[in-house]
């Protein structure tokens, strides 16, 4: 089954493996409960519980699941899973590691193999303890509150004691865990992609690649990162939607931000620590390292943002220049670096910085953009799309070299070019050049640039150019 991140529909079951034991009354207890009916109705009332969870309750059959939100055996508020992205419902889990912890980083992606322990008696033992360490505050230091957060019922979040744990080279269920270098050379599968965007051609190659992610960084420089402004997408529309899906059915972590007056007020966007429950509160950018992020600008209309609002464009504008998220720890903010693929659907020119903005000229206008969009996805064969999945995994693990012979002639080009139109042609022009011509070199399997990948990587971000300038003369200066 392909995942895409926020697509998860599982629902947390609650564990039954507990058999709690039943024992009869004896004739004796029966009489002394026709003797002093009141005593019954005291033990019903301690065995069940109230119906509205005030007294402690039994609970060691089943736990109930409340989606985002998870009613605790006490009186508590709702236990918060502490999903990163708004409407997850999946499976939680504490995980509990032993040896080389300090070897993980934030959000890292791990294949662990482990004991996994759903005994709901564990969050009793977890409650006696908090009831014995409060009759002598030295023993124990910890908050109720962080006793809560960190010892959720065993039967809602269940704990995976780890054996053995290794961080994934991706992420793509069709392919092996680790693959080495001349497993990701001989794959075979070479075919180019062709992106659908209502027949749209030019720069299908780039596109392609947009799912590369950074390769590198120097100092603060993530060097590969490129970020694709689409404009011309229709406002209001489902067509970014569809684009959206086609992206789904491509890579294994997606994400569509849509980018509302609402969500950027209302949202977090930026992790910060709670220290009354000492841990980390996630947000919607804790992504997992090359997670496909769609930001949907085409939703955006007229309002006011607040300071909440305002930071959270600020951020989305720090992980798409700089590659990295500022947690907040409330006295001071600690940069965390990421590698997340950011597409941006846009009217006009996004207000968000990018690296390279294309503007769409649709070849074909569909009299239904719905019907035509679902025929694009039906009409591809189940194991052809596998073939698209393991082909853009693949790119990813491929090196990529370009010879001293060829760097001399971009060279040379590059001087010419600045003589010809010194206005224009800027450092800026030269690596966004050189992106395209990595992103088409390593599409056709090629791990070297050649002298005809660059050449075409020239061309096509000409064309690109005199498409911008032609709808900047249709439009002023939209663009």
């Amino acid at each position: 089954m392909w995942r895409n991140v926020g697509a998860s529909q599982a629902r947390v079951s609650p564990s039954t493996s507990y058999t709690p034991s039943r024992h009869k009354r004896s004739y004796e207890e029966d009489e002394d409960m026709d003797l002093h009916p009141s005593k019954q109705k005291e033990q019903h009332m301690g065995s069940g519980g109230d119906i509205h969870g005030c007294v402690e309750p039994k609970r060691l059959e089943t736990e109930a699941s409340a989606g985002h939100h998870l009613i605790s055996p006490n009186c508590s508020p709702p236990l918060d899973l502490n999903f990163p992205l708004p409407g997850e419902k999946g499976p939680a889990c504490l995980v509990k590691v032993y040896e080389s912890w300090d070897n993980f980083k934030v959000n890292d992606v791990l294949e662990v193999y482990g004991i996994l322990s759903v005994d709901p008696v564990l969050s009793i033992v977890n409650n006696e303890e908090r009831d014995s360490s409060a009759l002598d505050p030295m023993e124990c230091m910890d908050t109720a509150e962080e006793q809560r957060v960190h010892s959720p019922p065993a039967s809602l979040v269940p704990r995976i004691h780890v054996i053995l744990a290794q961080k994934l080279q991706h992420i793509n269920p069709l392919l092996p865990a680790c693959l080495n270098e001349e497993e990701s050379k001989t794959s075979g599968i070479t075919k180019k992609l062709k992106f659908v965007k209502k027949g749209e051609k030019i720069y299908s190659k780039k596109r392609e690649r947009k799912a590369e992610g950074s390769y590198a960084r120097r100092d603060v420089l993530p060097l590969g990162k490129f970020t694709v402004n689409l404009s011309g997408c229709p406002r209001n529309s489902i067509f970014t939607e569809h684009i959206y899906r086609i992206i789904q059915q491509l890579v294994p972590a997606s994400y569509r931000l849509q980018m509302t007056i609402e969500n950027m007020n209302h949202s977090r966007f930026i992790p910060h620590k709670d220290y009354a429950a000492n841990r980390l509160v996630s947000g919607v950018l804790q992504l997992a390292s090359n997670t496909s992020l769609v930001v949907d600008e085409t939703q955006l209309e007229q309002g006011q943002l607040d300071t909440t609002g305002v930071h959270n464009v600020t951020a989305l504008g720090n992980l798409i220049t700089w590659q990295k998220v500022d947690y907040d720890f409330n006295y001071h903010q600690m940069e965390f670096p990421c590698n997340i693929n950011v597409l941006i659907t846009s009217e006009g020119r996004s207000l968000l910085p990018s690296d390279c903005q294309v503007h769409l000229q649709p070849q074909i206008i569909p009299p239904n953009v719905e019907e035509y969009m679902n025929s694009l996805l039906t009409a591809v064969l189940p194991s052809v799309l596998n073939k698209f999945r393991i082909y853009l995994s693949l790119l990813r693990l491929l090196d990529y070299s370009i010879s001293d012979e060829v760097t001399k002639a971009v060279e040379e080009d590059f001087v010419e070019m600045r003589k010809n139109d010194p206005e224009s042609i800027t450092a800026d022009d030269l690596h966004r050049t050189l992106l395209v011509a990595r992103f088409l070199s390593l599409s056709a399997g090629q791990t070297t640039l050649s002298r005809e990948r660059w050449l075409r990587a020239k061309q096509l971000e000409g064309l690109r150019k005199a498409r911008l300038q032609q709808q900047k003369c249709v439009n002023g200066n939209e663009l």
